[in-house]
């Protein structure tokens, strides 16, 4: 017995295929040239960035400093850290491995403390301008006055 690939039912495209069960079409919802296309995460990266530019522009200091971002804190807390969760880490300078003094900002934590993306970047404000300040030895208010 042949079968003829010709014959039979063609195969129709998937924007005509009908909806049968009522949920809609899948697939992307928002282009990714719209700013709603980013995920909370790309959204927190940039936030951070973004004070650490203003921050970095009000003490040329801070830019010696290597900032990063992490989901959660580890679940080992260091010895001098308190019960609560922490919010943000800063690592001094080890130059006998050659790294820079870091600090690294938890994204969770600060995104369930804020309400909204304004407190959400203040939040983000102070952990920075906290860590960064103990980090070059000066006080949050010397960076940043409004503080």
């Amino acid at each position: 017995m042949r079968w003829d690939v010709n014959s039979g039912p063609r195969l129709r495209r998937a924007y005509v295929r009908r909806d049968r069960h009522g949920r809609g079409n899948r697939g992307v919802l928002v282009p990714a040239m719209l700013p709603r296309y980013r995920t909370r995460r790309e959204t927190f990266d940039e936030l951070v960035i973004q004070e650490v530019r203003s921050l970095v522009a009000a003490c040329p200091e801070l830019a010696a400093i290597q900032y990063g971002v992490e989901d959660v804190p580890p679940s080992d807390p260091a010895p001098w850290e308190s019960e609560s969760v922490v919010l943000g880490r800063g690592f001094g300078a080890d130059p006998g491995k050659s790294l820079p003094a870091q600090v690294v900002v938890y994204r969770r934590p600060l995104e369930q403390r804020a309400r909204s993306t304004d407190d959400l970047r203040y939040l983000i404000h102070g952990v920075v301008l906290e860590e960064s300040s103990q980090l070059i030895g000066k006080h949050p208010e010397d960076i940043d006055p409004h503080w």
